[in-house]
């Protein structure tokens, strides 16, 4: 049988992936390492590496970032745009459909007990994704020290991440430097959309949505949660979009859905112009990372040969370690610090069966995830 073209491959991996990937950045990056390089061999253990560090270290949401980094090593810049829509796509239509709800009827649907189970379940992933990258990436005491050095400096968010990637590897570059040179240089009012479409209010609005979000995605970096306060400060002080409380709900619907956090974007262009300003919102967020990624990507290609940034690369994929490992206890923290202690025994028996799961029967994530979100349904109103 005739293989399958590369754009439909791609387009079936990232649709499912942006279906199940709940968790955040770091669980999306654990489930295209688990899909690419475990599965599907498209990348090397290293390139995937080398890709999340080029990803970490531009503006944007770096998990979608990387899906546009694997489409286009796998089939060009065609496969880059065809697996960041993929990716972005089912996410957005969940988040325009709760916005919608939301609107409607002035209320968030209650799922606390059907994602009691997402947490333990996403902790996992992280966590085996983690053993795996370790594995091939701490060789050396350097590389133990930077990994540690990133964990700790991710944790308490002393400087932004992608500097903490940039200074492993200056690090490693010039220690792999240091027979070469007798010494070591220091390192220093609220609105609500008149009718679902929007076509009425998109006009006058379209302008200053798709200028403000493609700001937003151009000059912040670390994406995900990093962008809320900058979001706030500009949507509910300055342009008045939303009120505070909106804010927060369509934050909570942001996180509530599978695929990037920043689809929160396309719950505030609902909320200006409905449909077309969540589609406005969003194209003007991503646009930057598309061009990034698929301007960067060659040039990678093309400089991933020259010794020194080998060894920049080298430095940079013990940080990413640290930094994805860092992500660990915010996520595992709510259920660790549960005042019941059913929840608690609940949330550590469910990590443990996921961490066995990933680690020694190789199941799938995107499976982990369904079993985890589906336990927590059916075993949450009980505890």
């Amino acid at each position: 049988m005739a293989d399958r073209s590369p754009l439909l491959e791609l387009a079936a991996l990232f649709l499912t992936l942006g279906t199940v990937g709940f968790g955040g950045p770091q669980a999306h990056l654990a489930m295209m390492e688990e899909a690419v390089v475990q599965h599907r061999q498209w990348l090397t253990p290293e390139e995937f590496s080398e890709g999340v560090a080029l990803c970490e270290m531009l503006p944007g949401p770096a998990s979608t970032q990387m899906g546009i980094y694997i489409g286009y090593r796998r089939a060009g810049w065609l496969g880059g745009v065809v697996s960041g829509v993929c990716f972005i796509a089912p996410a957005f239509a969940i988040v325009v459909a709760l916005a919608w709800a939301y609107f409607r009827f002035q209320t968030v649907p209650t799922v606390q007990d059907l994602f009691l189970g997402a947490a333990p379940a996403v902790t996992a992933i992280i966590t085996a994704f983690c053993l795996r990258l370790s594995q091939r990436v701490l060789k050396e005491p350097l590389h133990w020290g930077l990994a540690i050095a990133a964990l700790i400096l991710t944790l308490s968010e002393a400087i932004p991440v992608f500097l903490v990637l940039v200074l492993a590897g200056a690090i490693s570059w010039l220690w792999a430097k240091r027979s070469q040179a007798a010494w070591l240089p220091l390192l220093p009012a609220a609105i609500g959309p008149t009718d679902f479409w929007g076509w009425s209010q998109w006009p006058e609005r379209s302008g200053p949505l798709f200028r403000f979000f493609l700001e937003t995605g151009t000059f912040v970096f670390g994406g995900g949660l990093v962008i809320i306060p900058l979001l706030q400060q500009q949507v509910v002080q300055q342009w008045q979009w939303l009120t505070a409380q909106q804010f927060v709900d369509g934050v909570a619907i942001g996180q509530l859905s599978p695929g990037p956090v920043v689809l929160t974007a396309a719950f505030i262009g609902f909320a200006v112009a409905g449909l077309s300003g969540a589609a406005t919102a969003t194209f003007g967020i991503f646009l930057p990372s598309f061009l990034f990624i698929l301007l960067a990507a060659p040039l990678l290609q093309r400089l991933r040969q020259n010794q020194g940034i080998q060894q920049f690369l080298r430095g940079v994929s013990p940080a990413v370690l640290g930094a994805i490992a860092a992500t660990l206890w915010p996520l595992a923290r709510p259920s660790l610090q549960s005042d019941q202690l059913s929840i608690l025994l609940f949330s550590l028996l469910l990590f443990a069966g996921n961490l066995v799961a990933l680690v020694r029967w190789k199941r799938p994530t995107w499976q982990v995830v369904l079993v985890g979100i589906g336990l927590g349904f059916a075993i949450g109103p009980l505890l």
